[in-house]
């Protein structure tokens, strides 16, 4: 689900579109494409179904600039607008013009958090600052102190900290700062899968960092979406993908350094401070990319304990999460779906989540 913080520099979400490379699969009706942009610091796959390679091309190169202003926009980069947004809510008591790229993201991203019990939380940036994700490489973090991370606690930072009056924007807190790390890529994908629609594709896939978002199907069949293990290498499980659905995957090798013989990654726990306990990855299929990709960081924090709950309560209906003790958990529909490549595992099924 998530890469290493972007610095922001457009030169990390230039249009970058590989040459299509269009096939026609063994025994295959229709053409295949595939494209590539880059953005949000990583590869974005793109692969179009029954497509013509000149409408694949222009398909591709829309969504690459789709792509790179979306990054530009989100980036907490110095001199983007959600760094703009964040000094002045630090600035104190005072009302601004949002900027509205941000307007979407933030308003779905409140719901999402009060759905999520505050589990999913975007305004937590100062603990995430703290803790150095948000510049870059973990090769040379360590931990923040105690008080530092208490500092921030006692703010107690939240999207309802935020009142939004059509265009303006005003913050109770000072301690609150966006960032939309945890979401931002699954609603660049839902962005992009209606480009797609707009532009007459019905059959496509988007891929983002072991995430995916596919609507319509490859000549009739479903997609096939590997899952990483909880240790980041090798296919964990295949999960079948149906007609218009999004797989996000929330892990803890994702984004992790290690200090004195202990390894911390960055699913920050807001009620606590620190990297989340007792969960080592969480997979959500939802019909939104951006549902499942902030209820991915939602589950983990919960962990084997809550997470049922808690998909109950953000309306996911398939959840497959491995706890630190490598116990698999998942609910009945999720478990008709995958299929399971390391079987020496335990498994327990819970109660269905619908």
């Amino acid at each position: 689900m998530r890469t290493p913080a972007t610095t922001g520099r457009l030169i990390s979400a230039s249009l970058v579109v590989s040459s299509m490379l269009l096939v026609a699969g063994c025994g295959s009706k229709d053409p295949v494409a595939r494209g590539k942009a880059t953005a949000f610091g990583t590869d974005v796959e793109i692969t179009l179904i029954g497509v013509s390679r000149q409408h694949a091309a222009e398909a591709t190169d829309i969504l690459a600039r789709d792509f790179a202003l979306m990054d530009s926009a989100w980036s907490t980069a110095p001199t983007g607008p959600l760094a703009r947004v964040n000094t002045l809510i630090n600035a104190g008591d005072r009302t601004f013009p949002a900027p509205p790229s941000l307007l979407p993201l933030l308003n779905l991203s409140r719901r999402l958090s009060e759905q999520s019990e505050g589990l999913f939380n975007p305004a937590m940036g100062l603990m995430v600052r703290a803790w150095g994700f948000d510049a870059g490489s973990p090769d040379c973090l360590r931990p923040p102190t105690q008080a530092l991370i208490d500092e921030v606690l006692t703010r107690r930072p939240s999207l309802r900290d935020l009142r939004l009056d059509g265009f303006h924007l005003h913050s109770d807190n000072p301690s609150v700062r966006l960032d939309f790390r945890d979401i931002r890529r699954g609603y660049a994908i839902d962005q992009a899968i209606a480009r797609l629609q707009e532009l007459g594709i019905h059959s496509a896939s988007i891929r983002i960092d072991g995430n995916i978002r596919a609507i319509g199907s490859r000549d009739g069949h479903p997609w096939s979406h590997a899952i990483r293990g909880p240790d980041g290498g090798g296919i964990y499980a295949t999960l079948s993908i149906k007609g218009n659905e999004a797989a996000f995957t929330a892990g803890n090798y994702q984004n992790a350094f290690s200090w004195e013989d202990q390894v911390y990654h960055d699913i920050l726990d807001p009620r606590t401070g620190f990297p989340a306990a007792g969960t080592a990855s969480v997979t959500v299929v939802h019909p939104d990319a951006s549902t499942a990709d902030a209820a991915a960081t939602a589950l983990f924090i919960a962990g084997p304990d809550d997470w049922h709950r808690l998909a109950r309560q953000m309306g996911v209906r398939y959840v497959l999460l491995t706890d630190k003790k490598g116990r698999v958990h998942m609910n009945p529909a999720m478990k008709e779906r995958i299929r399971l490549h390391r079987s020496n595992r335990e498994v327990i099924i819970s109660a269905p989540l619908s």
